[in-house]
């Protein structure tokens, strides 16, 4: 009786221990589905703010150029402009 027992024993042991193994298998399977979505968010998310960085370099290379062009206009019509001198005295 005693090989009996021992036989029962190892096999609840080993039913025991490919249940503990399947349930970890599942925990580790759930768990790379959780971080292979995070990962597919974070992904779109990074793509986002690449796409949103882009459009905002183009606006401010257009705003530093409009500024530019600004400048230069100023410039010219500061030096187009009539001085104090150049000015005619009114008429009475």
């Amino acid at each position: 009786m005693n090989d009996d027992t021992q036989r029962k024993d190892s096999s609840m042991s080993l039913h025991r221990a490919s249940g503990d193994l399947a349930e970890r298998l599942e925990a580790l399977e759930s768990r790379i589905a959780y971080q292979e979505h995070w990962l597919d968010t974070l992904d779109e998310a990074v793509a986002t703010q690449e796409r949103r960085l882009t459009r905002l370099e183009r606006i401010n290379d257009l705003m530093q150029e409009k500024l530019r062009d600004q400048q230069r206009a100023l410039q010219e019509g500061d030096a187009a402009a009539p001085g104090p001198g150049d000015e005619v005295p009114p008429h009475y």
